[in-house]
């Protein structure tokens, strides 16, 4: 029985290592194992910073998705109610000018995606990001389909309309952090043509965090919450190739 569940094992740490390469499933191994003996007290998160770029080319056949529509919105619209984070959070976002686009079908929330005109303050860890040059640049975060549609073209369709919303305001790019540990997330930023501009890794212990970087300032400590590193994402300078599943970044 014990070997049985050391193969399973055995063949699950294979197939991670396959989708996001041997030196991130080392440090996912590892914060995992952390996380466990310290109560989630010790953390690490490994993000790629990528710059995706705005095209007018569909990603959607013209029949499909039909019956999805995309919106932008604003605080006060009652479709909030339906949206997976805390009332707290929307607020702070729409706050600090942060624009929302909504999917619906029929009338019933399916998904969103927030873009940030500026610089973005970091929720996960402590960091700013500033996306370059600022006229023709955007930040992307919390892109969020419903479970029940993950399967359809609700995601597809966000992204068709994002871009069009984006051309109109001369914008183009849009960057992101993403998490090295996500290879579906990998994979789709890879198809939408995304380039790799950087890679950080921040090791969090209790209030303190120690952030390394390939990109300006590198190191940066932390030992309280209003100290952070700002990094600053131009997307006229290192475009390489966003990884593939299962190998390393040229960088790394």
């Amino acid at each position: 029985m014990r070997f049985f569940k050391l193969l399973t094992i055995y063949k699950r740490i294979k197939e991670i290592v396959f989708q996001i390469g041997y030196i991130n499933t080392v440090i996912l191994l590892f914060h995992r194992i952390l996380i466990k003996l310290f109560s989630g007290k010790l953390r690490i998160y490994k993000y790629y910073l990528t710059a995706q770029p705005v095209t007018n080319r569909t990603l959607l056949p013209p029949n499909r998705g039909k019956k999805i529509t995309v919106k932008q919105i604003s605080r006060d619209d009652p479709i909030v109610s339906a949206f997976p984070r805390p009332d707290s959070i929307i607020k702070s976002r729409f706050d600090t000018g942060a624009v929302c686009l909504v999917a619906l079908k029929e009338n019933v929330f399916v998904g969103y995606i927030w873009f940030m005109l500026g610089a973005y303050q970091e929720d996960e860890v402590r960091a700013k990001f500033v996306p370059l040059p600022a006229s023709a640049t955007v930040w992307d975060f919390d892109i969020y389909v419903h479970p029940d549609y993950r399967l359809g073209h609700t995601f597809l369709r966000l992204w068709d309309e994002a871009n069009r919303f984006l051309l109109d305001r001369k914008i183009e790019w849009s960057c992101s952090r993403i998490s090295a540990f996500n290879a579906p997330s990998i994979n789709v930023h890879t198809k939408l043509g995304a380039l790799n501009l950087g890679q950080v890794i921040f090791f969090c212990i209790g209030s303190c965090q120690l952030t390394l970087a390939t990109l300006f300032p590198y190191i940066h400590v932390s030992t309280h919450l209003n100290s952070y590193p700002t990094f600053f994402i131009d997307t006229q300078k290192n475009n390489t190739i966003f990884p593939m599943k299962g190998k390393e970044s040229t960088t790394e």
